[in-house]
């Protein structure tokens, strides 16, 4: 299943970020793809506020790994850029498959340590400016895009 939406402002992130945290479930897992400055941190900081977490969030480029506590679901907070051909060695297994929300940006440099049910974005910069989101997701990510897919539909 797949879905396709266009973002032109902010107030389009913050209403995808909103639509995707009111889904979230324990062991849920979001992998991030795109263009450099595409907004794939912008994202995940509103899909942080909507998690009710208030700490500032920002990319974890050089860290890998950043964690963000939270009552109901913690917040695993990763960029893989930097683990691209070097193979897995990192230790993300236990947030990958812990019972908090991971999102993971470059995923696709990650996938053999991933699951197969992933919800997948990926935003790109047409030559107007605009994101195209493209979302897709297998087993039980299927209803979000579905329901992604009902509310940007004309």
């Amino acid at each position: 299943m797949e879905a396709k939406i266009y973002i032109n402002t902010l107030e389009d992130t913050d209403k995808l970020a909103k639509i995707i945290a009111s889904k979230l479930f324990p062991g849920f897992i979001l992998g991030l793809t795109g263009d450099l400055g595409s907004g794939k941190t912008t994202f995940t900081k509103y899909l942080s506020k909507y998690m009710g977490i208030k700490d500032n969030l920002n990319s974890p480029t050089f860290t890998i790994l950043k964690i963000y506590p939270n009552k109901k679901l913690n917040l695993y907070h990763m960029d893989v850029y930097r683990l691209e051909n070097i193979g897995y060695d990192y230790e993300l297994d236990d947030y990958i498959y812990g019972n908090g929300v991971s999102v993971i940006e470059w995923y696709q440099y990650i996938t053999g340590m991933l699951p197969k049910e992933l919800l997948k974005m990926s935003i790109q910069i047409n030559d107007k400016g605009i994101r195209e989101v493209t979302i897709s997701g297998e087993g039980r990510y299927e209803e979000i895009v579905k329901d992604i897919s009902n509310r940007y539909s004309n």
